[in-house]
């Protein structure tokens, strides 16, 4: 309910004398004038019994919000749009977008004036509303305008007249009081109608509307250009001038990786899904679009019943009838036209929309076309590469095969098996590699750096692998080998890539592992200082030699003759391996050079005395007894040669 106060302020503007065109007579046309513009110029009152708002203000703002949120897709769209034919058709959806959301804006503006109206045309009880105080602004306008032509006519006259007219005058500032009193009241009535409608919640819940429509269109910058059938030539030109480029890099060159095959399988994968999506937001749009459709349609049918009702009436009324008829129609024509302007976007958003689909289905199509190209390329790259794998696994299990059948050797054996391991992964890793790259000179780059890294950083590891092929070369040491390295005597039980373990064996007494194992690298090979020393298979002989001083005797070439016999005696019952072990040196080595294996004694001398150098071999496995028996032996000699 509104204040009492507000009756009396409107008892008080309307309590004035009637329009002062009555006692001039020439401003009389100028009311009706004024009256008769009022249907065309502001929206009219509602018809009696008839709904005037289509759609609701949650519904406006609906159609804003899912329309906006849509129109925001044409980003995903122009990411996704990498092929000529994509910016095709990202440039007819921009078109089509910008006018789907242009008309958008005309429904809710539309819409806005229908809720502007009806909030307007309920008149309350005091005659406070919004539609009456204009009506009442438009008497003081047409009030004030007939009082400043009589006004500029008295100065006409009193300028005429001369200076003296005390009636002239007088009347002169009667009707300027006159017109202070009308702007006091004007200036009262504005005040008035802004507090009317304020506190009116449908003239308020209009014009939320209407400022909620403004500020959503200042975030839509094509709603705010006016021309959205042709967009900017920067935003239609902007995705095709960013993704040309690399379009045409792609189109130049064949790439055949099976990495960027695979990226580009799941790309366009990727586009259809975001596609399928888009659709389904156009379809659920359009959805919204055709559902609102319904409420305006069934106005306009309203319309033109009630229109056929009044033309009915219009035919046997009278002339005060056919005035108020008149205005019924006019107000009648005018929401016809609004509601009209309603339904014929809404039913234009829907061919677009569908145009729109039409789009997106041709470019959904084009996709996974193309989505088939590159699946079709990647198991193609895919095969070639199985099937290049086959045929070096097959070519391996025939070496292996071959060395198998033709190496009886197990050494050679082992050794030419593990190079046909190596070459067999190293080809497997060369195919695999050169597969998932797309350019050879890349791949050899980044395979040179990566190279140089690895021997840097692993120089020792290097030099050991290379180290382990001359160790198993023609006269190379292999399991079982008993071989010296520096002052390391052992017997070879681990040949690995990277180093080699021997278990160490006892030099000072009986010939016997020590229980330790000793681990050396394999770029032992490549050190001077190191010195590696290595039995030769099968031959278990060695040289042993002593230096003892001889007594002063008379005849030293009998006691040489008698070292000599003592040391072949205790040499006797080893003469057959160790004459055995010769041969076997002789045929390993091929050698002419290598003589009978027998005991030496040189005589030399030192310091004014005698010394005997004696050199004999021993067999390993006996190596300490012959030694003892050896010493007993000579010392027995020297004990027999000086009596005393």
């Amino acid at each position: 309910m509104r204040l009492p106060l507000l009756s009396i302020l409107l008892a008080t503007v309307f309590a004035g004398r009637a329009t002062p065109a009555a006692e001039t007579g020439e401003a009389q046309p100028a009311a009706p004038a004024a009256a008769s513009a009022a249907p065309s110029s502001a929206a009219p009152a509602g018809l009696p019994g008839l709904h005037v708002s289509v759609l609701t203000a949650d519904q406006v703002i609906q159609i804003l919000d899912e329309t906006v949120d849509w129109y925001r897709t044409l980003g995903t769209q122009q990411q996704n749009a990498t092929q000529p034919s994509d910016l095709l058709i990202l440039f007819a959806n921009r078109q089509t977008a910008d006018k789907v959301v242009a008309l958008a804006f005309d429904i809710a503006r539309a819409n806005a004036e229908l809720l502007s109206s009806e909030a307007s045309s309920v008149s309350p009880v005091d005659g406070s509303s919004p539609q009456s105080l204009s009506q009442h602004q438009n008497q003081l306008d047409a009030q004030r305008q007939s009082l400043q032509r009589e006004i500029d006519a008295v100065r006409q006259k009193l300028a005429g007249a001369g200076k003296n007219n005390p009636q002239l005058e007088a009347q002169l500032q009667e009707l300027q009081g006159e017109l202070a009193m009308i702007n006091a009241r004007k200036n009262l009535l504005d005040t008035m109608t802004e507090f009317v409608s304020t506190s009116d919640p449908k003239a308020a819940g209009a014009s939320a509307l209407k400022a909620r429509i403004d500020a959503v269109a200042a975030t839509i910058p094509s709603s705010n250009t006016g021309a959205l059938a042709s967009p900017p030539a920067s935003s239609a030109a902007g995705p095709g001038s960013a993704a040309a480029p690399s379009t045409g890099n792609e189109a130049g060159r064949t790439r055949y990786g099976i990495w960027d095959l695979g990226a580009n399988m799941l790309r366009q994968r990727n586009k259809i899904a975001t596609i399928d999506a888009i659709d389904r937001h156009t379809a659920a749009l359009a959805q919204i679009f055709q559902k609102l459709s319904a409420p305006p349609l069934q106005q306009l049918k309203t319309y033109i019943a009630r229109s056929d009702a009044l033309a009915d009436q219009a035919d046997s009324a009278g002339s005060t009838a056919l005035k108020a008829l008149r205005d019924e129609f006019d107000r009648l024509a005018w929401l016809f036209k609004q509601t009209s302007e309603i339904l014929v976007p809404l039913t234009k958003e829907q061919v677009l929309l569908q145009q729109y689909r039409r789009n997106l289905q041709n470019w959904r199509d084009s996709t996974r076309r193309q989505y088939q190209e590159a699946l079709t390329a990647l198991a193609v790259r895919l095969g070639i590469v199985a099937g290049i794998l086959a045929i070096v696994f097959a070519l391996g299990e025939v070496w292996r095969r071959a060395v198998l059948r033709y190496v009886h050797d197990s050494r050679r054996r082992y050794q030419f098996l593990l190079v046909r391991t190596i070459v067999l992964w190293t080809s497997v890793a060369a195919v695999v590699g050169l597969s998932f790259v797309t350019q050879i000179s890349s791949f050899a780059t980044f395979a040179g750096l990566l190279t140089a890294g690895l021997a840097v950083a692993m120089q020792s590891v290097l030099v050991s692998v290379v180290g382990y092929f001359f160790l198993i070369g023609k006269y190379g040491i292999r399991v079982g080998d008993r071989i010296q390295i520096g002052t390391v005597v052992g017997e070879v039980i681990d040949l690995g890539l990277v180093r080699m373990h021997l278990m160490e064996l006892n030099q000072q007494g009986p010939l016997g592992p020590t229980g330790r194992v000793v681990a050396f690298a394999n770029l032992i090979v490549f050190q001077a200082s190191g010195g590696l020393f290595k039995q030769i298979p099968g031959v278990n002989l060695s040289w042993h030699e002593t230096t003892l001083i001889l007594p002063d005797v008379g005849d030293y070439a009998a006691l040489k003759d008698k070292l000599l016999a003592a040391i072949n005696a205790v040499l006797g019952e080893h003469r057959e391996e160790i004459t055995r072990q010769t041969k076997e040196i002789e045929r390993t080595t091929a050698s002419l050079s290598v003589n009978t294996v027998t005991p030496q004694v040189q005589m030399h001398l030192s310091n004014g005395r005698m010394e005997a150098l004696i050199t004999y071999p021993v067999h390993l496995q006996h190596a300490a007894e012959i030694d003892e028996r050896v010493a007993q032996a000579v010392l027995k000699v020297l004990a027999e040669s000086n009596p005393r």
